[in-house]
């Protein structure tokens, strides 16, 4: 038999981490940024029945809507799901999210209603909520399993974990730890001392020292290997998470792993794997290139718009899928293409001049991660923007009115006043001198005007002067007669039109 891989989902602030601190005499929700989970954790427990002693892998996800790559990941390598909702609220948004991506990889789940301590929970509610969504509990017309617990008190968490190891058996979970280890990854990131490091689960098979990893086209030896806990390991049995360090490139999470024997044996699974991704890379693609009038040679590409270099540097791999996650929520602009550039560690040097190569020059978003000070003074230099964060609806709303600053305006002529030209008294020199009526909007002095004839534009100009009667006035308002010089080339007649404009952007 192998120990079940549990995944605790459901909506923000529902209790997960604090059920997940009872169950391993820890304490993690403290020191979590914003009160929130942000990245996919793994931990080991035993819990004793009857039976014997008996471990428990679970996995703690994100409830933010952002983490929703982390949650599905969870879910994939999970055999059992526990559905974490409050018994104060109730059903939220993400916990039908959480719910269909249960429905979704089709594993067990049982219902852990939170929370049962606070003077506000109210259980049956909380189940009635759950019964209009049609998650049908035992007892009401179905067969999922629930447990009222407290994460704070312990209250139904033993009760909890049988139901978990009841899942696991009859699933029937077994593995063979003769085999070579395999299963799938579910974090990376740089250690600023140890190099590329990913957080692995095994799923069948064993994991010992001296041998390789592979995943794709990144390769470990297996030298540092620890458990959850921090602690060096020569061999990881499944079921198990672990840490490994000494990636040669950090692996895509969400991908799967294996064990082979030698180091020859993993250059070759990497090289076929980077063989494999290059024959399935898209055709470069063509610019369309065309002459304008006088023989300037313009790029299709860049004349529609404007290239915005973005660099996010995460932690973890997995929270650089969040920010992505939020970035889709962005409306759209045509006109402005973000040049996106992912990666994992501190902000250095490098970084601010791929965005400071640019023009206009990029944005640089960090989130848990230290800027080098050589960086913040090239950034200072070349004009980069650079902000980190550590909560991310923060980074959201701040990468959301920086994106809105930098959106190319398009430049518009907006009409703020129309004469209709009554007589014309004298033409010298390009300025023109006539009598009209304001028919909407106003006139101003030093305003632009077109001349219009028709639908047909004759020429611009400028308003020199203003008067009504003998008298010299600074604008002339609808419904008003004038008398106006105009700085312009082509002498209006009568029955012309002239429109006063303003340039915007919009």
């Amino acid at each position: 038999m192998r120990p079940p891989i549990v995944a605790i989902v459901g909506h923000i602030d529902h209790g997960k981490s604090t059920l997940l601190d009872y169950i391993r005499h820890t304490s993690v929700v403290a020191g979590e940024a914003g009160g929130i989970t942000q990245h996919l954790s793994a931990y080991e427990a035993e819990h004793e029945n009857q039976s014997g002693k008996h471990r428990i892998t679970f996995l703690d996800t994100p409830g933010h809507e952002a983490f929703s790559a982390m949650r599905s990941r969870g879910l994939e390598v999970a055999d059992v799901a526990i559905l974490v909702v409050s018994a104060e609220e109730g059903v939220k948004p993400q916990t039908l999210e959480a719910l269909q991506l249960i429905q979704e990889v089709k594993i067990p789940y049982i219902v852990a209603l939170t929370k049962i301590d606070k003077p506000g929970a109210n259980v049956e509610k909380a189940k009635m909520s759950l019964l209009e969504h049609q998650v049908f509990l035992e007892g009401l017309g179905g067969e999922v399993p629930y447990v009222p617990i407290s994460g704070k008190t312990g209250e139904g968490i033993p009760e909890l974990l049988d139901l978990i190891l009841l899942a696991g058996e009859l699933e029937g979970l077994s593995a063979d730890p003769s085999l070579p280890g395999e299963g799938l990854v579910i974090e990376a990131h740089v250690d600023p001392r140890r190099g590329n490091t990913a957080t692995l689960i095994v799923q069948n098979g064993s994991v010992k020292s001296g041998e390789y990893v592979v995943s794709g086209e990144s390769v470990a030896p297996v030298r540092i290997m620890e458990n959850f806990l921090g602690r060096k390991i020569a061999e990881a049995l499944p079921g198990s998470p672990v840490q490994l360090v000494g990636f040669s490139t950090l692996p895509a999470v969400g991908s799967a792993w294996r064990v082979v024997e030698t180091k020859k044996d993993a250059e070759s699974a990497a090289a076929a794997a980077r063989n494999e991704r290059l024959r399935a890379a898209p055709p470069a693609k063509n610019v369309s290139i065309k002459k304008t009038e006088d023989g300037e040679v313009v790029h299709e590409e860049e004349k529609l718009h404007v290239v915005l270099p973005l660099i996010i540097m995460t932690d973890v791999a997995g929270t650089g899928e969040a920010v992505l996650h939020e970035l889709e929520k962005i409306p759209k602009d045509e006109h402005l293409e973000m040049r996106i550039t992912r990666g994992v560690g501190a902000i250095t040097e490098g970084d601010v001049k791929r965005a400071g190569s640019a023009k206009p020059a990029g944005i640089i978003v960090g989130f848990n991660v230290k800027v080098e000070r050589e960086a913040r003074d090239l950034a200072e230099r070349l004009g980069v923007e650079i902000e980190v964060f550590d909560i991310i609806y923060k980074l959201d709303e701040w990468l959301k009115e920086k994106l809105e600053q930098r959106r190319p305006r398009q430049k518009q002529e907006a009409q703020i006043g129309a004469a209709k030209v009554v007589k014309v008294f004298s033409n010298m020199k390009g300025r023109v001198v006539l009598g009209g009526r304001v028919e909407e909007g106003v006139l101003r002095v030093g305003e632009e005007v077109r001349l219009m004839r028709r639908d047909l534009e004759l020429a611009r100009g400028e308003i020199v002067s203003l008067q009504t009667g003998k008298s010299p006035v600074k604008k002339i308002e609808a419904g008003s007669e004038f008398g106006a010089q105009v700085k312009i080339d082509t002498e209006p007649a009568p029955g012309d039109r002239l429109e006063a404009f303003e340039v915007v952007f919009k």
